[in-house]
């Protein structure tokens, strides 16, 4: 059986990181095994692998930098907390990735743009986050800068390919700009 793929949008290093951070904070450290992220699908096919990664590659190339905004603090059910995120463009650019897939049901319908934080702790700890992310929280902006496309191994992820939006190169020495 071959492993899943997740395609996820690539944040800007200054919410990247402040994601991060909160994610290192709150989420239980056995279960932090991945990056900050907001999830465009979390299972495509991976025995199609080489046409995903080029839809990947030919939709980044065709899309601008997208911005976004942090606009709440919202539950997860009452496991966890985080940070949900408007972002113009986001449906669209779902449409354009998951055209001609086969799609699990959970990746048919509406996502709504969000980044964890917390997941998978007890009402109590989480309804303590939740008070303590929502106190003095304001808005604020940030960009989308490309894509990551990753296998799921069973609980861990690992990085398949990232690709930027049009007109932004991705820095970070362990990104690669193409379809590698």
């Amino acid at each position: 059986m071959t492993d899943p793929l997740i395609a996820t949008l690539r944040l800007d290093e200054a919410n990247a990181t402040r994601f991060d951070r909160l994610r290192r904070r709150h989420f239980p450290p056995e279960r932090n095994r991945i990056p900050a992220h907001v999830t465009l699908f979390n299972q495509l096919p991976g025995d199609r692998e080489d046409r995903v990664r080029a839809r990947l590659r030919d939709v980044a190339a065709l899309t601008p930098v997208l911005p976004f905004t942090a606009t709440e603090v919202m539950a997860l059910s009452n496991r966890g907390a985080a940070y949900r995120l408007d972002v113009p463009g986001f449906d669209a650019l779902r449409n354009r990735i998951g055209a001609g897939f086969d799609l699990i049901p959970q990746d048919r319908g509406r996502r709504r743009p969000h980044v964890t934080v917390q997941n998978k702790v007890d009402p109590e700890t989480a309804a303590a986050t939740l008070a303590e992310l929502r106190d003095g929280f304001a808005p604020f902006t940030g960009r989308a800068m490309g894509l990551d496309l990753w296998y799921y191994r069973g609980g861990p992820w690992e990085r398949c390919a990232t690709h930027a939006f049009a007109g932004y190169r991705l820095q970070s020495p362990d990104i690669c700009c193409c379809c590698c």
